[in-house]
């Protein structure tokens, strides 16, 4: 009799091994419940991470883009301008006839092209320096600048030419507003290692309408200006006068 009761007794230590492994295994199924949801809650937060990192970027690329189109608007603009007077140079000047024959083309208005040449330059430059040539373009620079329009340019072709864009103006206006020019020039006065200096220049006109074309245009300037310089070498080439 003694053994039927060790084995119920095995039967019920069994039982209750049994009974006590059952919250185990329930509290295993909850965290495998639960499992899905932190994966859900994890993954919603990687995207919300992977978006902002995203947006992050596409800023930052903006920006750089934007930086980047700002310095080739800089270059283009260096590249069209005197870096001494900053003024247009000729590739810049050259640029603002082209588009104001384009104007004149399609609204049939009307203008002048003033080529002006800086008489007695190399003079000041072989007596005084390349600084003191310096020193006389940027004031005769600043002189035409002064008696132009908004509208006008005003732009150095190269060494001692200059050139100006006048808008509306008849072929009487044109030539009257040249010699004022030369006037101005004329009247400047300067002084370099105390002597009294002064250059001088000489223009020549072409008109431009809707039947103009750029580089014919400042042929004939040209050409106008050199009858107008040969007109003007009975002035002497420079004055030195001491202080």
């Amino acid at each position: 009799m003694k053994k039927p009761k060790r084995a119920t007794a095995a039967k019920a230590k069994k039982g209750r091994k049994t009974s006590g492994s059952r919250p185990k295994i329930v509290s295993r199924k909850r965290s495998a419940a639960a499992a899905p949801r932190r994966a859900s809650v994890a993954g919603a937060a990687a995207k919300t991470a992977s978006k902002d990192t995203g947006k992050a970027t596409i800023r930052g690329l903006r920006t750089k883009l934007t930086r980047a189109l700002r310095r080739v608007a800089e270059l283009e603009a260096a590249a069209d301008t005197d870096f001494l007077l900053d003024i247009p140079n000729r590739r810049g000047f050259e640029r603002e006839l082209q588009r104001a024959i384009a104007y004149m083309k399609r609204y049939r208005a009307s203008g002048a092209l003033i080529v002006l040449d800086v008489d007695r330059l190399k003079p000041i430059n072989d007596s005084f320096g390349h600084a003191a040539g310096d020193e006389v373009l940027k004031t005769i620079a600043s002189t035409l600048t002064r008696q132009i329009r908004a509208s006008d340019v005003v732009g150095r072709l190269g060494g001692d030419e200059f050139a100006l864009l006048l808008w509306n103006l008849s072929e009487t206006d044109a030539k009257a507003k040249a010699v004022i020019f030369e006037q101005a020039i004329d009247d400047l006065s300067f002084t370099f290692r105390g002597q009294h200096v002064t250059a001088g220049a000489s223009a020549g006109v072409a008109l431009l309408g809707a039947q103009a074309d750029a580089a014919r245009a400042l042929e004939e300037a040209d050409a106008a200006m050199y009858v107008r310089k040969a007109h003007r070498r009975h002035e002497p080439r420079i004055k030195l006068v001491s202080s």
